[in-house]
C-alpha cells in the first residue's frame, strides 16, 4: 500500500512541475517562449488519438485540424458532425495574442 500511496503522491508532483514548467510560471527566470498547446501535441500525438477518445464529439475531425478544429472550414465541421461554437465551444482565448500578453507581463515582472 505504501508504494502505491508513494507512487500517487509522486505522480501528482509530477503533473504539478510538469504544469508550471509548461506555462513557463514556476522555474525560469528567463522566459523566450510561451508554449503553444496545439503544436506540442501535434508533435507528440499527431494522429490525436487521445483527443478522440476523450473528446468524442472531435473524433471525426481529420488529423490536420484535431488539435485547432475551430480552423477547419465549415464544411469540415458539417462532416465531422461537430460545428465549433455548437456543438463544442469556440476557444476562450487567442492563443496568439494570449501569450503575446503574457510575455510582456512577464518581462515587466521580473523588470526585464
Amino acid at each position: 500500500r505504501n508504494i502505491i500511496r508513494e507512487s500517487h503522491s509522486k505522480q501528482w508532483y509530477q503533473r504539478r512541475v510538469r504544469g508550471h514548467w509548461l506555462s513557463c510560471s514556476g522555474f525560469f527566470d528567463t522566459f523566450s517562449s510561451v508554449y503553444d498547446p496545439a503544436s506540442y501535441f501535434k508533435e507528440t500525438d499527431p494522429s490525436g488519438e487521445y483527443i478522440r477518445k476523450y473528446l468524442p464529439a472531435l473524433a471525426k475531425f481529420p488529423n490536420q485540424y484535431i488539435y485547432e478544429p475551430w480552423t477547419a472550414p465549415i464544411a469540415v465541421q458539417r462532416e465531422a458532425g461537430c460545428i465549433i461554437g455548437e456543438q463544442y465551444p469556440r476557444p476562450i482565448v487567442d492563443h496568439a495574442s494570449a501569450s503575446k500578453a503574457n510575455m510582456e507581463k512577464m518581462k515587466a515582472a521580473f523588470g526585464a
